[in-house]
């Protein structure tokens, strides 16, 4: 989706913000994007560690049987 949009659909994007939300208030709205962006994506790395870790708790117990 994102891949389609191309430079000068950033460049409307940006502009279109910078109307909406003022130049004041867009630092603000991307450092918020960036902080939740970065908890995503620490949450789906512990997601994706906790997954791996019980695949290896259950291949433990079946390696016992």
């Amino acid at each position: 989706m994102l891949s389609n949009i191309g430079i000068p659909g950033l460049v409307i994007i940006l502009v279109l913000a910078l109307i909406v939300f003022g130049p004041s208030k867009l630092p603000e709205l991307g450092r918020a994007v960036g902080q939740t962006l970065s908890e995503f994506k620490k949450s789906a790395q512990e997601l994706t560690s906790d997954t791996i870790e019980e695949i290896k708790e259950v291949s433990k117990v079946e390696k016992k049987k």
